[in-house]
């Protein structure tokens, strides 16, 4: 009888000697150092983004299905800062489905998708990802044809949206500044006051560019710039484009390949949703696999 009872006073004292935790107790000491940012206020961050050599963008493993077919497959694309990346490929390679997928229209399978090392695009919806700074033209071009060159300017200012602020708004000293500076680049000084429908199609094209540089963007995804330009203001839009690289990351996606000779440093392939290949203009044109799926040859 006495062995049972001091069996009994021995796991009694264990059990006092076992630290209990306290789920309150544990999030109060958190709150309360100085030596750390709470946990739920740290920032996502992906180690494997390598922004010592000026990484942006981060592509890697993604991949999408639409009823079975497998518009991206695999693939890798990484864009440093300050780069201008035209992509080519036949129609279907999936470079529409590329941009939708940075932009957050669609959602990948599988993949990770990175801004820098701390915006994982994949969690963040299409507008979350383009007030962080990633501004998309579409082929066509949309401006507001019954307002001015300046107005859409002033529009597509980085800011508050609601109608009592912009019924209100005064622009600044500042303001004013950056939309003659976008005026320049884009080479519509003179018709800051022309209603916008009146401009030709190059001229929306270079105002809906300076639409999304009145944002400031880190990168930018144009889709086809010159497609039914003129040769000059095709000229004029490689100009541009040249012009922007270095303080934006930019990617073109053209099909016109003396357009492409015109700007590019670096050229992606895609085909079958996956990079074919890539590297210099020459080194592109060289590629037996590229005359192949691409240049029919």
């Amino acid at each position: 009888m006495m062995s049972r009872t001091l069996v009994a006073e021995g796991m009694n004292h264990q059990k006092e000697q076992l630290p209990e935790t306290n789920p309150t107790a544990e999030l109060l000491n958190e709150i309360t150092r100085r030596d750390q940012v709470f946990s739920f206020l740290k920032p996502q961050y992906n180690p494997k983004v390598d922004v010592k050599n000026g990484m942006l963008l981060y592509v890697e493993g993604v991949s999408v299905s639409f009823d079975g077919f497998k518009a991206i497959n695999d693939l890798n694309l990484y864009i440093k800062e300050g780069e201008l990346r035209c992509i080519i490929g036949p129609n279907g390679a999936g470079k529409t489905t590329m941009m939708d997928i940075i932009t957050g229209k669609t959602r990948p399978d599988v993949g990770d998708v990175w801004l820098g090392q701390q915006l994982n695009l994949l969690k963040m919806d299409e507008a979350e990802i383009a007030n962080a700074g990633i501004g998309r033209k579409f082929q066509k071009p949309t401006v507001f044809e019954a307002l001015s060159v300046w107005e859409n300017l002033e529009l597509a200012m980085a800011g508050e949206k609601s109608t009592w602020h912009l019924f209100r708004a005064v622009l600044s000293g500042e303001q004013k500044c950056d939309i003659e500076r976008v005026l320049e680049l884009i080479g519509l000084e003179t018709q800051s006051r022309m209603l916008a429908g009146k401009l030709s199609h190059g001229q929306k094209q270079w105002l809906e560019i300076g639409m999304l540089l009145m944002q400031k963007p880190k990168l930018l995804l144009v889709d086809e710039p010159v497609a039914g330009m003129t040769h000059q203001e095709m000229d004029r839009t490689a100009e541009l484009l040249l012009s922007l690289a270095g303080e934006h990351s930019i990617m073109v996606v053209e099909h016109d390949m003396d357009f492409v000779r015109s700007i590019a440093s670096t050229v992606t392939v895609l085909h079958q949703g996956h990079v074919l290949a890539e590297g210099s203009m020459k080194s592109i044109q060289d590629d037996q696999r590229v005359r192949e799926v691409y240049l029919g040859q």
